[in-house]
């Protein structure tokens, strides 16, 4: 079995909680099988149970096990099952330090995935000390909060620092809990390499969810380029590379996905005064969408215009821009990077230099053939099996 992190793509860990639930995960898509209890937030089942699936996967994917507890025993009870992947709940308290080294010993056995908690929050001393005691990854887990989400608790800037703060020291890196359809694309963005969605992707919650969530985390998704071994700041010169006009006459099957007055505050501006405080910039976005060939379903018949927000929030929280044609520019790169879009329209206004607004539009197309339309959910014959 290979490592999961030598995949440049997105893998859907699916949770179940027997061997008829695998089956079902595999055949419809499945990267991981997560074997756990999906009637609880985060909870384990028995190590027998957890011994038939890996019986049943029988090395067509790696299998994922939660431990009832954070301590070596329970830990030990799953790598002794044959689990290729351990997760363990890294509870904040003043003893999780000494857990996590104390871990450390069964990270031969087993790849260990640490899984914090949203509302506990992480740090770049947490995410060292994980990956000094030899586990293979870290995940987010959504928030223990009843009714919150990850993107209620965190946003997208702060998601993305977690996935580079993990990068950064060689982990694998990835969210898990209740993700909700809508956050898939946004998740995407930051190309995380494990997006494990809990009830909404287990095969007791039937072949429809399965599917749609599959086909949300399908190869077809463009995520932002990444260099897994490490952190790297996305080359938007490259990505603006791949725009180039685009033909007129190609406007039948093509919506318009727009966002307008967005107003955030933004480090940018020449002047050294400039650089003092951030400013009050307003974005309007216009993004030409090549349409499904039927009427949208679900989420996977639609370009979302929160990766429009997400994008331009990312952008801005990285570093100081001296230019709004560069942000504009950055933007509309990020945009014409999905494969559906065909052309981006950016308006940037900086806000705080009189009673009126100054700033930049630009429209960057390319043609819309080379755009591309997916239904997206992969045949499960059509998948490697060992991509995992």
């Amino acid at each position: 079995m290979s490592d999961a992190k030598e995949s440049p793509m997105t893998l859907m860990l699916a949770s179940v909680s027997g061997p008829q639930e695998a089956e079902i995960a595999i055949a419809h898509g499945a990267d991981i099988i997560g074997a756990r209890d999906p009637s609880r937030a985060f909870a384990g089942i028995s190590p027998d149970a957890v011994r038939a699936i890996v019986a049943t996967v029988a090395g067509r994917r790696a299998v994922s096990a939660v431990a009832s507890e954070a301590n070596g025993p329970a830990v030990a009870a799953m790598a002794d099952m044959g689990a290729d992947y351990v997760e363990v709940a890294l509870v904040r308290d003043a003893d999780r330090p000494k857990r996590i080294r104390a871990l450390g010993v069964l990270a031969r056995r087993a790849k260990l995935l640490g899984v914090v908690f949203a509302d506990d929050g992480f740090d770049q001393e947490l995410i060292s000390l994980i990956a000094g005691a030899g586990f293979a990854g870290v995940l987010l887990h959504t928030p223990r909060r009843e009714g919150q989400g990850l993107l209620d608790v965190m946003d997208i800037p702060a998601l993305a620092n977690f996935i580079e703060a993990a990068r950064a020291k060689g982990l694998l890196a990835g969210f898990a809990g209740a993700l909700e359809p809508p956050d898939i694309p946004r998740l995407l963005l930051l190309a995380p390499d494990i997006l494990g969605c809990g009830g909404l992707c287990t095969a007791a919650a039937g072949q429809l969810s399965i599917d749609e969530i599959r086909g949300l985390i399908s190869g077809d998704a463009q995520q932002l380029p990444h260099d897994p071994s490490a952190p790297a700041k996305v080359d938007y010169r490259l990505l603006a590379a791949r725009g180039y006009p685009s033909d007129a006459h190609k406007e039948e099957g093509v919506d318009r996905v727009f966002v307008h007055d967005f107003v955030l505050p933004v480090r940018i501006g020449t002047y050294a005064r400039e650089r003092e405080k951030p400013q009050d910039v307003r974005f309007s976005v216009d993004v030409r969408v090549l349409r499904a060939s039927h009427a949208p379903e679900d989420m996977r018949d639609v370009f979302s215009y929160d990766i429009i927000t997400d994008s331009i929030r990312m952008i801005v929280a990285q570093d100081h821009i001296p230019l709004v044609e560069m942000l504009a520019e950055r933007i509309a790169a990020v945009l014409l990077a999905h494969p559906r879009v065909t052309s981006a329209t950016v308006r940037v206004e900086k806000l705080d230099l009189g009673p009126g607004s100054v700033g930049v539009e630009i429209t960057r197309e390319r043609p819309a053939e080379a755009a591309q339309v997916h239904r997206l959910f992969p045949l499960a014959s059509d998948r490697d099996p060992k991509a995992t």
